[in-house]
Order: C-alpha cells, then structure tokens, then sequence
C-alpha cells in the first residue's frame, strides 16, 4: 500500500471539499450559534481531511493488476459523480425552476423550516411522530452500511468463489469489493457532501440555490431530519465519513463497527422511543430500556457478523469482541456527550473491537 498519482485527484478533492464546507460551518456558527454545533464541524472537516489523505493506501501497489481499478475509481469519484450532480442542478435550473419561477416560493429555506414548526406544535402526536422520524432517520443511516456488506458480499462470494472472475481479472474478490466500496462510498460522500453546498447556501442571500434540491429529496429530508439538523452538515455524510477510517480492519470487524453504528444506535433509539418509561439520567430523553435494546442489538450484531465472516476463530473470541462492541456503544450512549454518535460509534466499536481481535 502506498500513495499514487492516480489517486491524488480523490486526496485533493475531498481536501478542497471538506475545506468548503468548514468555511460554511463557520459561517452557520456565526449566523446561528445555538442551533448549530461547531464541534461536531470540526470534526467533519477533520474526516473529510483523512478520507482523502487515506483514500489511496487501500489499493496495494503490489499488484499490477489493480491499476486499472485504481483508475476507474478515481474517474467514477472524481469525475462522473460530479458531473451527474452538475446535471441535476442544470435540469432543475433550467427546466424545473426556470420554467416554473413560483417554485422558488416553494422551495426555501423558511418554507421548509415552517414544516417542523407545523411538527412541533401537534403535540398530541409527539411521541408517535417522533418515532416515525426516527424510523426514517435509522432506515437512511442503514443504506451506507447495507450497501457496504451486500458488496463485500457480492465480490467476495459472488464474484469470486461463484463466478471465479478472479481468475480472469487477476485480482481477489477482496480487492474487488474493496474497488466496489471505496468507488461507492467515496462517491456517496461527494453526492451527500454536495447536497450539504446546496441545502446550507441559504446563509448567502445573494448566493442561495437551496431551490435546486428536488422535491422528493427535500421531502426525504423532511422525514428525517430534526429542526436543528437544518443548521448542520447532513448525518449520512458523517456516518460515511467515519467508515473510511477503520476500513483498515479486518472487514469482520468493520461490519460490526458499521452495523452496530446504524442498528445498534436505530434499535436504543427506537425501542427507546416506542417503550421506554424510565429516563436516565433524567434530564435526558434516553431510557434504561433503549439502553439495554442498544446492548444487546450490538452484541448480537458482533456476534452474527463476525461469526459469518470469521467463522475459523475461536467461540470465546467472537464472544468476547462482540461483548466489546456492545459495551463501547453502551458507554458512548450513556456518556451523553455533545458529539455525534455517527462519529462516535463506528470509530470507537471498531478500535476496541479490533485491538481485542489482534491480542487474543
């Protein structure tokens, strides 16, 4: 593994993109200082920088072979997914809002606000329509980490053992389905990251292209987004953004990680909601039973996924690394800190999870 000018275009992509979008941080900082977390900014600037920075040392130089995959990444990446989202906002621009000037009435940012305070004041429903928010919101944090295992899946026992393409292509399914993620994921995040310079350019009046975003996106948004969110980077980028990171890790270990991040933390929170009567602390909105729900959810995750991918280790050991996983999603939840559990979660699951897999 090393550093190639074939991947450069992705590090300095991801470097200038997530530069931008800590420009717009401060400027929502400053604009809206309540509704807005900074240090959760900081962070995600700080994952943009090391998603791109990372980015080229997961193609092994080893290999000749993955050269060509290597290319094809950084075009699908740094070429067509751009210039697809460049499309969208022409078509809209041109043939949506263009052609329908009173859809900018529409499509804005106090518009769109205007629902949640709709929302919030039927407080007959609180409960009932926070958990279908939650739903929503759990199911869109799913997709990366759905679409990840059904790609490993396909490369590895799919494309490789079923199909033997190895043999033609002259590369592992392991190296394909690292092709296959790195592509998708890499390219989500540019997908998402350019929504958030879509959605938060109403802080610039003269600049404002919030009307851009199609209605059924911004329908999407609606469903699972809480208000202050509104003032924040989107939470699928963030959770994308804190895979590339531990995709080091054994891939048993990082679809616990990713898994636990996404069921784990849907299952506390859902439960949590739906059943949940005692609070604790009780300042806050978690109860003991969303706690226990996110314990056992990660344990069985850790146990099921490493398990399946690692079936030669040892019983105690898969026991005792998914006892990790559920246990660090339980201190995380329970610490209650001021910080984004999508960042939280998946890095320090796969850390714990991962040391333990190397030691014993």
């Amino acid at each position: 593994m090393g550093y190639d000018i074939v991947s450069l275009p992705v590090t300095i992509l991801f470097v200038l993109s997530g530069s931008g979008l800590f420009y717009y941080a401060i400027k929502l900082n400053q604009k809206y200082p309540q509704e807005h977390n900074f240090i959760n900014s900081i962070l995600t600037f700080f994952l943009w920088i090391t998603a791109g920075i990372v980015y080229p040392l997961f193609f092994s130089t080893y290999n000749p072979n993955i050269r060509y995959f290597q290319m094809l990444s950084t075009f699908f990446i740094c070429i067509f997914t751009p210039s697809l989202i460049f499309l969208i906002l022409i078509f809209q621009y041109k043939f949506v809002v263009k052609k329908h000037p009173d859809i900018r009435e529409k499509r804005n940012i106090e518009t769109f606000l205007l629902k949640f305070d709709q929302k919030k004041s039927q407080n007959s429903e609180a409960r009932s329509r926070k958990l279908r928010t939650d739903i929503h919101r759990k199911a869109l944090h799913f997709f990366p980490a759905g679409i990840i295992i059904f790609l490993w899946i396909f490369a590895v026992y799919i494309w490789d053992d079923l199909w033997q393409s190895d043999l033609v292509w002259g590369i592992s399914g392991q190296e394909f389905g690292r092709f296959l993620i790195l592509t998708a994921g890499y390219s989500g995040i540019i997908v998402f990251g350019a929504l958030d310079y879509v959605r938060l350019s109403f802080i610039y009046e003269k600049h404002n292209s919030f009307h851009l975003i199609p209605s059924n996106v911004l329908n999407l948004l609606g469903k699972s987004m809480k208000y202050k969110e509104n003032f924040e980077f989107i939470r699928p980028t963030v959770l994308a953004l804190s895979f590339a990171p531990i995709f080091f890790f054994p891939f048993c270990v990082f679809a616990s990680a990713i898994l636990i991040a996404t069921i784990g933390d849907g299952a506390a929170s859902v439960f949590g909601l739906k059943f949940g009567r005692f609070k604790f602390p009780k300042s806050s909105e978690k109860t003991i039973i969303g706690y226990i729900a996110g314990f056992l959810a990660s344990f069985g995750i850790g146990l099921g996924i490493i398990s399946i991918f690692e079936p030669t280790l040892l019983l105690s050991k898969i026991v005792l690394i998914a006892i990790s996983g559920g246990f660090t999603f339980l201190l995380i939840d329970l610490s209650n800190l001021n910080i984004d559990d999508n960042i939280l979660n998946p890095i320090f699951c796969s850390l714990i999870m991962g040391f333990l897999y190397y030691l014993l």
